[in-house]
């Protein structure tokens, strides 16, 4: 019988190698593949402990959205004539001044006016401590202090290119002026053009051409170059049209679009007495007349009907300022019936009153225009 005792033990120890070559070559593979390093010092190597515990959750980072443009908002009031003073003959606005105070006149409408960046009304009289005489049959002059009502009243600017500028020669023009920049209240005279910079930034161009100078030829000179000054918003503001007519005539509506298509953005009429309709033209706001405000002219006018005309302003992230809005308040120009006591208030909305002014504003009043005589003066 045969011993084969010693050839198992050999095989057990050939099977026992390779299992020991094969430990070693798997043992080296996964060095290598846990850290290999080269010569160029390139080293790569897992890093288990950055395998998140469930990785198939992937959490969405939040995208950051652009921010809105920045935009501003302005508000611009605009009221009619305003005269604040007596009459060469008589004195029933210094009568009334006298038993209520400089604050007066304007007490009905300062909550509204004091709320917006820039208010801009006609000044249609004089204001001097010196004795003078005018020529014309309706002059109006108060004393310097006069020009209180008008700070009091939250007015920022005043138009004074009328047919009452001159009425007490050029010392009027001269003290009037003075009286009105001593309240810091700006002023703007015949043919002329100022840039006013509100409390909240805007810079408003105002340009005055003056009573019977509201050309074409004007207004394409004097609003480009506020333009070109500056001005954010620019205001056109002639002093124009018939007296007591309803409606704007022919020459008004060619030079308020001649106006706006040069760059104004606003057209603010005085003159008629009455209230003329409003216009959206070509971007901008047409306002052909804005009636009397407080009116010391007459104490017992035909018409009370008033209005405070707001136009809003946005200015985008670039600077660049539109018109975006309008807001009309009527008024009455008076807060006594029968008799005017200077002091306008606002028409409740249920007012037939408020109706009325409004018709006169969007062009449907039908009423007969004022017949304004002045014969007497000459008969």
């Amino acid at each position: 019988m045969k011993n084969d005792a010693p050839r198992s033990g050999r095989a057990s120890t050939v099977v026992l190698v390779v299992l020991l070559l094969t430990a070693a070559i798997v043992t080296a593979g996964l060095f290598f593949l846990v850290k290999y390093t080269v010569d160029d010092g390139f080293d790569l190597h897992l890093d288990f402990s950055k395998i998140p515990a469930h990785a198939d959750v992937v959490t969405p980072q939040p995208t950051e959205l652009p921010a809105e443009p920045e935009t501003k908002t302005f508000v611009i009031s605009m009221v009619g004539d305003c005269t604040l003073a007596s009459s060469q003959r008589g004195g029933d606005f210094d009568r009334v001044i006298q038993q209520n105070g400089l604050e007066w006149p304007f007490s009905g409408t300062v909550d509204i006016l004091s709320q917006d960046d820039f208010t801009l009304a006609n000044l249609e009289c004089s204001f001097s401590d010196a004795n003078l005489r005018s020529a014309s049959t309706f002059a109006f002059l108060g004393t310097s202090d006069y020009a209180q009502i008008l700070s009091n009243g939250s007015v920022e600017a005043v138009t004074n290119g009328n047919n009452h500028t001159l009425d007490f020669n050029e010392q009027g023009v001269a003290d009037t002026k003075a009286a009105v920049e001593a309240v810091n209240v700006g002023y703007i005279g015949a043919n002329e053009s100022q840039i006013f910079t509100t409390e909240s930034g805007l810079k408003v161009g105002v340009y005055c051409p003056g009573w019977r100078n509201a050309t074409i030829d004007g207004a394409n000179q004097a609003i480009p170059a506020l333009r070109e000054a500056g001005a954010d918003i620019v205001i056109y503001a002639p002093h124009w049209g018939l007296e007591g007519k309803y409606h704007e005539i022919a020459e008004q509506e060619l030079v308020a679009h001649t106006a706006i298509d040069a760059g104004a953005d606003i057209v603010c009429g005085t003159h008629p007495h009455v209230m003329q309709r409003m216009e959206e033209y070509n971007g901008g706001m047409i306002f052909y007349s804005l009636g009397n405000f407080s009116f010391g002219g007459n104490s017992a006018p035909r018409d009370r009907d008033s209005v405070i005309a707001q136009v809003t302003i946005t200015q985008d992230a670039d600077g660049k300022c539109t018109v975006t809005g309008y807001n009309l308040i009527p008024c009455c120009l008076s807060s006594t019936d029968n008799i005017n006591d200077y002091r306008p208030v606002p028409y409740a909305e249920d007012d037939e009153f408020y109706a009325r002014a409004i018709s006169k504003l969007d062009g449907t009043f039908t009423g007969p225009d004022l017949v304004v005589d002045y014969s007497f003066l000459y008969g």
